[in-house]
């Protein structure tokens, strides 16, 4: 399973990998290439990034890890089989919190990107969620800052996005199998137009109190290409609250 995880894997990669090199994106009116629409994963990654199986609630899916392996410490990776263990009432996502970075990313609801001179901002359709990429230069702010969406900073290379993302709180997960991360963590992700309607996606996980080494995961974005495509509504606070007190 895991050899044959891993050839697709190659395969997926190495067709990136030659998209990113031969699609040359459309630019904005300041010049810069354009990654404005509606966007959205089509995986399983929000339910688990490795390799799963299906389960009452979760579809099955392929991993989004590189070699489908998270260097957990000894101590994070019983954690992390806690955290599974009680991942209906312990996910942040059940209590409506921000997904954080970049779980938000492959959450299955769509997303807008809008982009500015000096920032791009990200409107997401789940919880409201609004992130803004400063592109202006200036450095991240002095910490220690906990954040549910940490603190963005963003520059070209080439035609990729490359976003640096620091400031995070502990308080969310990657995922509703109970991968988890510490306030250390910190983000590169990658956002390359390999056509007219897909992003590539990479980001690179760093966090030394929980992890051995850096790990990265990566996949594919799709444009909303329905003829009234847009982000509506979904504000799970309100949802839980309102069930909260019906319940009483």
């Amino acid at each position: 399973m895991r050899t044959t995880v891993a050839a697709v894997t190659l395969v997926l990669w190495g067709a990136a990998v030659s998209a990113q090199t031969t699609y040359v994106p459309p630019r904005t009116s300041f010049g810069h290439p354009d990654f404005q629409g509606v966007w959205q994963a089509m995986n399983t990654a929000s339910w688990d990034i490795q390799d799963h199986g299906a389960s009452l609630g979760v579809p099955a899916g392929r991993g989004v890890v590189e070699g489908n392996e998270i260097p957990y410490q000894p101590w994070a990776r019983e954690k992390k089989q806690q955290n599974y263990a009680n991942r209906a009432t312990l996910d942040p996502d059940r209590r409506c919190f921000l997904s954080g970075v970049p779980r938000i990313m492959y959450m299955p609801f769509p997303f807008q990107i809008v982009q500015q001179e000096d920032k791009v901002t990200i409107l997401h359709e789940y919880n409201h969620t609004l992130r803004h990429i400063y592109m202006n230069g200036n450095p991240h702010p002095d910490g220690p800052i906990e954040w549910w969406m940490g603190d963005s900073r963003g520059r070209w290379d080439g035609n990729t996005l490359v976003v640096d993302t620091v400031h995070f709180t502990a308080e969310t997960w990657f995922d509703k199998a109970g991968n988890f991360h510490s306030e250390q963590l910190h983000t590169v992700e990658r956002l390359t137009r390999t056509s007219p309607d897909h992003i590539w996606y990479e980001v690179t996980i760093e966090d030394p109190k929980v992890f051995t080494r850096p790990w990265k995961m990566s996949m594919p974005l799709y444009r909303r290409v329905d003829a009234d495509a847009e982000i509506l509504e979904y504000a799970c606070y309100a949802y839980l609250l309102e069930e909260t007190w019906t319940n009483k």
